[in-house]
């Protein structure tokens, strides 16, 4: 298991040093400089001089070898338009973000799981077929177009709801949760199609099995079936997806921010690329980076736990 945890967290370091060599040339590719963004109509004296001050003169590999060594040491560095340390700008907009893609997960997790767990042991071919074109649908349609219809919808049909903005815990734990509720419920329908269709083909797979057979001619009830056999051999498809989901949630949640105005890090970075404001795209992107990363080898471990066959296999 060691040796398996070992190669996993190498290859993780050479993918996050790949990732980190491409954001760095990606950013510098957008057309303008930082300088001429927030500068349009001064010199080019001035613009010179404050190219110098914030060190965008030097070549490209000593600008690459400071921010990656300061990047791993957990230094952010200073967002080139406020001045003020990137860590202090991310951090109340990381907990606004995960707090927001946690609430689309667990309602991925429970609505797709049900679901899911419906129509696996449904019989009837008309729940096969709505649950395949419930799941095509979810994930098919773009975040930005559902977030747009829940806007159009909620604005006209509030229901209680708060449309377009984010309201702080400060305010009051309901109005807060009624803020929260339509962005989260925009970022969890990819994940509500997906997690259904996953668990509904799991559990098919699953009672196809002899083993299943002989269970039920032993006289276990489904819920025993599904509690003792389905949820152990369909454990690893099922975390396959929900792994893949949070990595989508670190991108999918810049458009919903932006689109319902919710103070977080994806809306922040997005900020930053239309600014040019490097140091924070580079950040945030890094950031998201490493995130996926743990995520998917925190996932490859649990996979191991679960099936020491692809722990030998992975060795």
């Amino acid at each position: 298991m060691l040796r398996f945890a070992l190669s996993r967290i190498l290859s993780a370091t050479v993918t996050l040093l790949g990732v980190s060599v491409l954001v760095f040339i990606a950013v510098r590719l957008v057309p303008g400089r930082f300088e001429e963004v927030v500068l349009p109509r001064g010199s080019e004296e001035l613009r010179a001089q404050v190219a110098e001050r914030l060190g965008l003169d030097q070549p490209i590999l000593v600008q690459y070898g400071l921010w990656i060594s300061n990047f791993v040491r957990g230094d952010f560095g200073t967002s080139l338009l406020t001045g003020r340390p990137v860590w202090e700008e991310f951090a109340p907009r990381i907990v606004v973000t995960g707090e927001l893609a946690l609430m689309a997960l667990v309602m991925s997790l429970v609505f797709g799981g049900a679901l899911g767990v419906a129509a696996g042991f449904s019989r009837r071919a008309a729940a096969q077929t709505s649950s395949r074109l419930f799941s095509a649908a979810t994930m098919s349609v773009p975040d930005f177009v559902i977030g747009s219809i829940f806007l159009w919808f909620f604005s006209v049909y509030a229901l209680g709801l708060t449309v377009g903005q984010w309201v702080p815990w400060s305010e009051g734990v309901g109005a807060h949760l009624r803020s929260a509720f339509i962005p989260a419920l925009t970022l969890a329908i990819f994940g509500i199609g997906l997690i259904s269709a996953t668990v509904r083909l799991s559990i098919l797979a699953v009672l196809e099995q002899d083993h299943i057979t002989a269970a039920r001619l032993r006289g276990l009830s489904e819920g025993q079936i599904l509690r003792r056999h389905v949820f152990r051999n369909a454990a690893i498809s099922i975390l396959t997806v929900t792994a893949i989901f949070a990595g989508y949630l670190l991108g999918g949640a810049v458009l919903v921010e932006f689109l319902f105005s919710v103070p977080g890090l994806g809306r922040y970075v997005l900020q930053g690329i239309l600014q040019r404001d490097y140091v924070v795209v580079q950040a945030g992107v890094m950031l998201a980076a490493c995130l996926f990363v743990l995520i998917n080898m925190a996932a490859d471990l649990a996979y191991a736990w679960l099936d020491p066959r692809l722990r030998a296999g992975g060795a």
